[in-house]
């Protein structure tokens, strides 16, 4: 079967799969069956709207993985996958929502006892979205001869430094999220319903930029004003904009599966004394992390510099995070679930890394977000995105 372009090299892949294997022998683990979908892609090329239903890839001790999931989805997958296809094994559809049955039982014993991967130490993404209870037990079960132990995180770490190519979609999604702003800027004004508002943002995010697609995100746009504003995750209605709320508008670019994320703050009218100092506090709070975001420092660096000019300002983030890694990612998050933005983690930072730097402040009744995808350079850190860091005012 004829496949799609792929997105990475087989050799990227190849190398990929050796960062594994090597972590995999640092935490003694024979086989390692992987649910996270997007540790699934970045190990294999794996791209569809299957994660739904039980699908995995199992790394073992030697050659190739292998992919597993739903027979109707095993076509997607000799589309997208750099595997041989004979590593592109699947589970018959009556394993598909019907309990007690589960694909994992499947697993087990028609793909792992054949393949003498069914022993040992066998790492499992215990908090991964998509490792059910019922999957754990189904595996607990049919591997009696094996110890199911936590490797949650693991790929994640793997994924931590991008490659030339995966900066290179970053950079792309970077370009597509700046227009999304744009757009949004354009229209914004008093009585625009807010569902037109998200309309023209997600047909602008899927044109994507300079002939590059734009894909889905793995969060929907969130966009919330006045007194939602004190809610980070709320979405939108068909209610209108008002004149003097503020509305902050946190979207993603994305460009095969890579995320780049930028929020910003709109107000329509006259911006209170509030929006006006916690625009110089986020202004000034991003400059300072910016600028100790470098090879050598530690996530806590940035958290803790961002941290102390906020607090000049009269606010506090406590031990909240104020970021985390991004880069390839599948719903329901855009993070990468591995290190984070916050006093407490010191991970030293390296050349290569990338993160959405995300101070947003949502108080008792209003909130502000503004916020800066970056990447640790030799040199320091660099905004992905080139925009205006301003609170927006339209009067």
């Amino acid at each position: 079967m004829r496949q799609q372009t792929p997105s990475f090299s087989v050799q990227e892949y190849r190398s990929r799969l050796q960062k594994v294997r090597a972590a995999m022998v640092k935490r003694q683990l024979d086989t390692l069956i992987i649910h996270d979908p997007a540790n699934m892609a970045w190990l294999t090329g794996y791209d569809g709207w299957s994660f739904y239903t039980p699908q995995v890839v199992v790394v073992g001790p030697s050659g190739q993985p292998i992919w597993f999931g739903r027979h109707m989805d095993s076509n997607g997958a000799k589309r997208t996958v750099y595997l041989a296809e004979e590593n592109i094994t699947w589970y018959p559809d009556y394993y598909v929502m019907n309990p007690p049955l589960n694909a994992m039982e499947y697993l087990a014993n028609q793909e792992l006892k054949p393949r003498d991967w069914a022993y040992g130490r066998i790492g499992v993404e215990m908090d991964s979205t998509y490792f059910t209870p019922a999957a754990y037990f189904a595996l607990q079960t049919h591997l009696p001869n094996a110890t199911l132990v936590d490797a949650d995180g693991l790929v994640n770490a793997c994924r931590a430094i991008k490659s030339t190519t995966e900066l290179r979609y970053m950079r792309i999604a970077a370009r597509i999220v700046e227009k999304m702003h744009e757009a949004a800027l354009d229209i914004m004004e008093p009585g625009l319903p807010k569902h037109h508002l998200i309309a023209e943002i997600s047909r602008v995010a899927t044109l994507g930029y300079d002939g590059h697609a734009g894909d889905y995100p793995s969060m929907v746009p969130m966009a919330p004003s006045g007194r939602d504003t004190s809610a980070p995750h709320l979405t939108w209605d068909e209610r209108p904009l008002n004149y003097n709320e503020g509305t902050f508008l946190e979207l993603a670019g994305c460009h095969k599966r890579y995320h780049a994320i930028l929020c910003r703050t709109v107000y329509l009218g006259q911006p209170t004394s509030n929006y006006l100092r916690a625009e110089e506090a986020l202004n000034e709070g991003l400059a300072a992390g910016l600028a100790v975001a470098k090879p050598g420092n530690r996530c806590s660096d940035i958290a803790n510099a961002l941290n102390a000019t906020l607090a000049k300002y009269g606010f506090c983030r406590a031990g909240a995070r104020c970021g985390y890694p991004i880069g390839l990612s599948y719903p329901p998050d855009w993070g990468e679930r591995s290190m984070s933005l916050r006093n407490s983690d010191h991970t030293i930072l390296k050349a290569g890394m990338t993160f959405h730097f995300m101070p947003g402040l949502w108080l008792d009744d209003w909130g502000m977000e503004t916020t800066e995808s970056l990447v640790i350079t030799p040199s320091g850190g660099e905004t992905l995105c080139n925009y205006p860091r301003q609170l927006f005012v339209k009067k």
